[in-house]
């Protein structure tokens, strides 16, 4: 499958939340952020890499938000609580409910998705401040540093996808996807 059909498959309107596609084009969306974020990193750009690792997660909790919200809704305390997971949780995964929703999805068996989803925030940092020798607006002092969660987010990334095969209708664009990120990001 040709490189360009899958990144213009991205480039389309996602399918509203509610429609079976939604998941599907949130998984692509993923993979092809974080194989983004390698070619950036592998060309000295970590904080472009930072952003687009941190992209290609937060399009991984769509994701799963839209696959478990049928759960995710039974913890919802109000009706109020409960739309507001379906209206803007799913869409938009606000940068700022990103640890409670990572908090939500371990309460329905995701245990380790709140430590990789301070690992994306802690990147999103970088990407606007980069390396801070004070810690105080980065928890990165070296680039280097940031350039091995990089990697190790964007191999989580490859590693759920996979993990949901069962979980959605797998294409061609998917398979295809998945294998190039694998590859680039090694075993």
């Amino acid at each position: 499958m040709c490189e360009d059909v899958v990144f213009k498959a991205v480039e389309k309107p996602l399918p509203k939340p509610t429609e079976e596609g939604y998941v599907v084009a949130r998984l692509l969306e993923s993979l092809i952020e974080a194989r983004l974020a390698l070619e950036f990193l592998e060309r000295g750009l970590t904080r472009n890499a930072a952003g687009k690792v941190f992209q290609a997660w937060k399009a991984l909790m769509a994701a799963l938000l839209r696959l478990e919200i049928d759960k995710l809704k039974t913890l919802a305390k109000t009706e109020e609580e409960r739309r507001w997971l379906e209206a803007t949780a799913v869409s938009r995964v606000p940068t700022s409910k990103m640890k409670t929703l990572a908090h939500l999805l371990k309460e329905i068996g995701y245990d380790d998705v709140s430590p990789w989803t301070d690992k994306a925030l802690n990147l999103h940092d970088y990407q606007y401040h980069g390396p801070d020798p004070d810690l105080a607006l980065s928890k990165y002092t070296r680039r280097e540093e940031a350039a091995a969660d990089i990697l190790e987010l964007a191999a989580e990334v490859a590693r759920r996808v996979e993990t949901l095969k069962n979980k959605v209708k797998w294409t061609e664009e998917l398979v295809e996807t998945l294998r190039k990120l694998q590859e680039t990001s090694g075993p």
